[in-house]
């Protein structure tokens, strides 16, 4: 059986957010951050396969996806999830090094939502998160 994505406007309350990475303490400080100022409730996966598997295996509203990380890294995960009919709807947001020069067109065929570059302000990312969501919901 197919999910079907749920917008996060209808699951205010209860909207799910994903984040991949390989960095245990980047993930506790998103995490909070998330929680705290955004008011998600956050699963973590430290690696591309885990988060693969938390993906079709729990309701997700969004995911924010690390691409350095070993074995298998953020771009792999990505055409992982886009290959899926399970998966291929759930909203990705790209998190990067600073260092890295990625642009957004670069991911347009996988249906990036928007890219978050490191290192961010953890202030703002709730924000951030939520006004890319909001620019999908009006296109």
């Amino acid at each position: 059986m197919q999910k079907t994505y749920r917008s996060w406007e209808k699951a205010f309350v209860n909207r799910k957010i994903l984040v991949v990475d390989d960095e245990f303490d980047l993930q506790n400080l998103v995490k909070t951050c998330l929680e705290i100022m955004g008011g998600w409730q956050v699963v973590t996966a430290g690696s591309g396969a885990e988060a693969l598997g938390k993906a079709q295996k729990l309701y997700i509203d969004v995911i924010l996806l690390d691409l350095m990380m070993p074995e298998m890294d953020g771009l792999a995960v990505l055409q992982e999830l886009r290959s899926r009919d399970d998966t291929n709807q759930i909203p990705v947001v790209l998190l990067t090094a600073k260092g890295q020069a990625i642009e957004a067109d670069q991911f347009a065929h996988l249906k990036v939502l928007g890219i978050i570059k490191k290192p961010f302000d953890p202030m703002r990312l709730a924000d951030q998160v939520d006004q890319l969501l909001s620019n999908e919901l009006e296109s």
